[in-house]
């Protein structure tokens, strides 16, 4: 069990941070090859470009798991208790519906482009697996909307009182 709630907490935050440290790691050694040795890595800029698409789709489930995607919170100050949750329940599963379309349609997408073979200029990779940020993000952001729709009815049938968790509740700047 030790490993799903690791997973459960870290996945991720540990794919992100890979990922940023992959293109850090290239951009460096780029910009070194480039002023000190007067040559390039023909490659690095492909890598640089895939890992940040990668980096932004993983972001969105990352940004659901600790609610701080982009929201407008009007509505949300003047309701109270159980209003709140219901309101989160409704704009979750409207989130809910955008994720599987995207993922759905998203991964038809990319298992086509696989099927088709198309290359990456320079790393000769498989585009369809670029693609497949798409699918998979959305698949893991669905799973975060689905843990909070669960959390959001236990709290409804009374499990959690009426009060939203601390980072779910409306903040004024």
């Amino acid at each position: 069990m030790k490993p799903i709630r690791w997973l459960n907490r870290y996945a991720e935050e540990s794919i992100m941070v890979f990922l940023l440290s992959v293109m850090v790691v290239i951009i460096s050694a780029q910009i070194m090859m480039r002023f000190i040795l007067g040559s390039s890595i023909g490659w690095s800029e492909e890598v640089a470009r895939y890992c940040f698409i990668w980096l932004v789709f993983i972001g969105i489930s990352y940004g659901v798991k600790k609610q701080r995607h982009i929201k407008i919170d009007a509505i949300l100050q003047v309701l109270k208790g159980k209003q709140q949750v219901v309101l989160h329940i409704i704009v979750n599963l409207l989130f809910l519906l955008f994720a599987v379309f995207l993922l759905v349609y998203g991964g038809k997408i990319s298992t086509q482009i696989l099927l088709w073979g198309q290359r990456s200029p320079a790393l000769e990779v498989n585009m369809g697996l670029v693609y497949m940020a798409a699918p998979v993000s959305m698949l893991l952001t669905s799973l975060r909307i689905i843990q909070q729709l669960l959390q959001h009815i236990h709290m409804l049938r009374g499990g959690g009182g009426d009060k939203l968790p601390e980072e779910e509740q409306t903040s004024v700047y």
